[in-house]
């Protein structure tokens, strides 16, 4: 491949795009800055006049990841208004289905050991996609008078643990997990489950 050096018509991003593949392929801490240029078909060099390290890279996969993974959130909430409950599962559906689709997104963000407050550009993107289901979680506690209501960040942060455990055990292909139910099944009725412990919704019949 040819060595563009500093002549790349967007290799901030595409040095992001390359990371992704590595990132997906060999994990957050499995390649180098030299073989994400390489990917990205310019010198080593270059790639330190837009990234400090591996990290600062990472991060700003991480970062652009949290950045769809809020508008996914808010367009499944969105879709399912004005149901509170309706919308609240449908933010769980959305986490499984980014997790899915963007795989390295979701490994720079969830599994790098980034912090999200490396910079504040990453912290106001993850706070923007927390914040849409701490909202979907206060909506459907409004019934619950105040002094009973669970905290929707406490609520939310449970249902984002769910989610996480389903994904990484039934959604990734792990090997040797396997379960009888689909990961959608698994984590819709976790979330009625947890629900109904609450006192959020009524109980079955």
């Amino acid at each position: 491949m040819r060595k563009r050096g500093y002549h790349h018509g967007n290799l901030r991003q595409a040095l992001v795009e390359s990371a992704l593949g590595l990132i997906e392929a060999k994990g957050p801490t499995g390649f180098t800055l030299s073989e994400a240029a390489k990917q990205a078909g310019v010198t080593p060099a270059a790639v330190y006049r837009h990234f400090e390290g591996r990290e600062d890279l990472i991060a700003e996969a991480a970062k652009q990841g949290f950045a769809m993974f809020a508008d996914l959130m808010q367009h499944a909430y969105d879709k399912y208004q004005p149901s509170a409950l309706a919308a609240f599962e449908a933010t769980g559906r959305a986490y499984l289905a980014f997790a899915r689709k963007h795989p390295g997104h979701y490994i720079a963000m969830f599994e790098s050991g980034i912090s999200v407050n490396r910079t504040p550009e990453l912290a106001d993107a993850a706070a923007r996609a927390r914040g849409i289901l701490e909202k979907a979680a206060a909506d459907l506690s409004q019934h619950i008078p105040a002094e009973k209501r669970p905290p929707a960040a406490m609520f939310s942060a449970h249902i984002m643990a769910l989610s996480h455990g389903v994904v990484e055990l039934y959604a990734r292909n792990t090997p040797g997990a396997t379960s009888p139910f689909s990961p959608e099944d698994l984590l819709e009725s976790g979330i009625m489950i947890y629900l109904r412990g609450l006192g959020l919704i009524e109980p079955d019949k």
